[in-house]
């Protein structure tokens, strides 16, 4: 068993430092950029002339604070998730619902 936990563990260091330590595209300036600056730039070569229907009613100071605010957004949806299934898992041991352990 513990080689198999080892083996795992492995897999998944191996699975996340990997893709950061291959080189990005060739031409790729931003290679973690957003969808909003790739369509920005797309609609801006398309039509030149194109003017926003609307303009945000604040933007971050820099982009920094606002990946921050962006990972505190996601954060928050996690911790939300996570409260839920929490909660009903202890509601369905409270109510008579079994507590098995499927072990390989």
């Amino acid at each position: 068993m513990r080689l198999r936990s080892g083996t795992i563990l492995l897999l998944v260091l191996l699975l996340t430092v990997l893709p950061l330590a291959l080189p990005s595209p060739a031409g790729q300036e931003e290679p973690f950029s957003g969808a909003d600056a790739r369509a920005e730039a797309l609609i801006t070569r398309l039509r030149p002339d194109y003017t926003p229907w609307f303009r945000p009613l604040w933007e971050p100071p820099s982009g920094e604070i606002e990946s921050l605010l962006f990972a505190l957004q996601a954060s928050l949806g996690a911790g939300l998730i996570g409260y839920y299934l929490g909660f009903a898992r202890g509601r369905n041991l409270s109510a008579g619902g079994t507590r098995e352990r499927v072990h390989d």
